[in-house]
């Protein structure tokens, strides 16, 4: 039996999507000239910080989206503030290296009214290491570090909600309850779509206690579990069926499919680059906190419409 062609889409915005495009080119979209630039008093003893979180933010989104070193993104924020007419100061680099480790990035994103369907999965971004043309030719003479994101990706904004940033030691299961515990309680969260590596009693439970469904595949060796704790029923139907129906009629049932969406971003967070600059860990966490906002504020710009035609 041959296998079914594959479904056919059609954009339904091209216009509007095409201007999004462009803006995403504009250099001026980052800065808003309403801004708090300086920071307030803190009221401390010692000296006071001279400029604000948003602005420090603001230089380090232009060094991650154009991959520079901290004196030239000083020297493209002092020439974006003289075109946009602009007589702010520009903090130094090594105001910026400081203030780095310490900065609380904030990562725009917009509420969800209608519920929240979360994507989640990971990827790694390398640390340290040689490239991969030299690793392919002579092999790796030490061993290559990496980190390790974790993210949770809204299907129908495509905006990432929530992330983590952990060592490649950490697997995906232990770090979903911390995923779960950024969106806000006050939102409604329909269903956590997830591979089979969140297939255990810690994931589960948690997607319970946040009263959502979770669709996630069970292991090909999967056992039915006791019904004494929290997502062990949704759990076990989800084996019932596939043990019925067959894995792929349950994939295409529960909408599972969804989770391609949280690589495609994951693809989008890579082509900002396949490591980190920085070399300590709170350094790295900002800098790739850095690169969700600069992709949730492309988001905002706008994506593509498409309908199904075949």
């Amino acid at each position: 039996m041959s296998k079914p062609a594959p479904p056919k889409y059609r954009t339904t915005n091209w216009e509007s999507y095409n201007h999004a495009l462009r803006q995403r080119g504009s250099l001026l979209i980052w800065l808003d000239k309403d801004m708090a630039w300086f920071a307030t008093p803190a009221g401390k003893r010692g000296r006071a910080e001279r400029f604000s979180n948003a602005a420090i933010q603001f230089c380090l989104m232009i060094k991650n989206l154009f991959n520079l070193a901290l004196r030239q993104t000083t020297g493209m924020v002092a020439s974006l503030l003289k075109l946009a007419g602009l007589d702010w100061p520009v903090p130094d680099y090594s105001t910026l290296s400081r203030r780095q480790k310490t900065l609380q990035v904030l990562i725009p994103y917009r509420k969800n009214r209608t519920g929240l369907h979360l994507l989640v999965d990971s990827t790694g971004i390398k640390m340290l290491g040689e490239g991969e043309w030299k690793t392919k030719k002579h092999g790796a003479e030490y061993r290559r570090q990496w980190r390790k994101v974790h993210l949770g990706v809204d299907a129908e904004t495509l905006e990432i909600r929530a992330m983590e940033i952990t060592s490649n030691s950490i697997g995906d299961a232990p770090v979903l309850p911390d995923l779960l515990a950024q969106i806000p309680s006050d939102e409604m969260l329909v269903c956590v779509v997830g591979d089979g590596a969140y297939d255990t009693k810690g994931c589960h439970a948690a997607i319970a206690s946040r009263e959502a469904e979770a669709i996630i595949p069970v292991r090909k060796n999967g056992k039915p579990w006791k019904e004494n704790t929290a997502g062990a029923a949704a759990r076990n139907e989800a084996l019932r069926t596939t043990r019925s129906l067959g894995r792929s009629i349950w994939k295409k049932w529960s909408g599972y499919h969804r989770r391609s969406l949280v690589e495609t971003k994951m693809r989008c967070f890579k082509l900002l680059g396949e490591r980190v600059m920085s070399r300590d860990f709170d350094r790295q966490v900002a800098e790739l906190q850095i690169r969700a906002a600069l992709l949730n504020r492309f988001t905002q710009l706008g994506i593509p419409e498409t309908v199904r035609v075949g």
